[in-house]
């Protein structure tokens, strides 16, 4: 069996990496005015963040159902299978296209994964299923170990203003408890696929340090992966990083970004911390 690993634009996996690992993207779309950009191909995170300093709010959509048929018949030609690698079911229908592109595909067998997260933790699970196919593993042994491994992955992260996430719908709560934690600097997480407050801080420095106690917990000195994430905020983030690589030795630490899709939720300034162990 030839196994394919797909995943979409909000991974925002390095295109390096991607290519070191074979790993095929499907970009998210970004709709600014009457401009529609492809994520990371027609777009870039530096790009996105100047842009919306002088334009409206932008919107955003998940791939169409052709660009995914057209994908995975192009796959088709050279591969038995696919592992589709997506975004958080809970936040866009993303997973859905893929199971439903994959039903139109004859030859292929589509294999949709639901990381119920996003950005660079999804990137971790599409590495790790994408290493699995090197070491020889077929779709029906990766998907049983991509959950395991989810037993283990978190992600938490702060944002600067909540009104993005609220106008896109994004945030999964009660007005009252959105209304309250407008005047704090909230701790966000993803729980049964959303995006839902975990605990009401009142500032970044300490969010921030209440993510490390969550790290330390989670972690307790086993080998793991771990990325820190920002939003137009790279100077902090490498100074985070520095610190935590002193804190945590048995963690590898890397740098991402909130690209332009899940920026147009979150807005600039934010941050965010997630983890996976290292497989034995």
């Amino acid at each position: 069996m030839k196994t394919a690993i797909v995943t979409d634009s909000t991974a925002y996996i390095p295109q390096e990496v991607r290519e070191k690992y074979n790993i095929h993207m499907i970009p998210l779309t970004v709709i600014l005015g009457a401009e529609v950009y492809e994520e990371e191909r027609d777009l870039t995170a530096a790009e996105f963040y100047e842009v919306i300093k002088t334009k409206e709010l932008p919107t955003t959509s998940q791939p169409p159902i052709g660009k995914f048929v057209e994908l995975f018949e192009k796959l088709a030609e050279k591969y038995d299978e696919v592992i589709s690698v997506h975004l958080s079911s809970g936040i866009s229908g993303t997973y859905q296209g893929a199971i439903s592109a994959g039903s139109m595909v004859e030859g292929l067998e589509v294999y949709a994964f639901d990381t119920e997260v996003s950005c660079m933790v999804q990137g971790f699970y599409a590495i790790e299923a994408a290493k699995l196919v090197q070491e020889g593993k077929s779709a029906a042994e990766i998907i049983p170990i991509l959950d395991e491994l989810k037993e283990t992955s978190h992600a938490y992260f702060m944002v600067d203003d909540l009104s993005n996430l609220q106008r896109g719908g994004r945030l999964s709560s009660a007005q009252a408890i959105i209304g309250s934690l407008l005047q704090v600097k909230p701790l966000l997480h993803f729980k049964d696929k959303l995006i839902v407050p975990f605990e009401k801080i009142r500032t970044k420095k300490r969010a921030m340090k209440r993510i490390v106690e969550l790290l330390g917990e989670a972690t307790n000195g086993d080998s793991y992966y771990a990325v820190i994430i920002h939003a137009n905020r790279e100077e902090e983030a490498k100074e985070w990083k520095a610190e935590l690589e002193k804190e945590f030795p048995n963690i590898e630490f890397s740098l991402s970004y909130f690209g332009a899709v899940i920026g147009t939720h979150l807005g600039e300034g934010s941050m965010g911390l997630g983890w996976m162990k290292k497989r034995e």
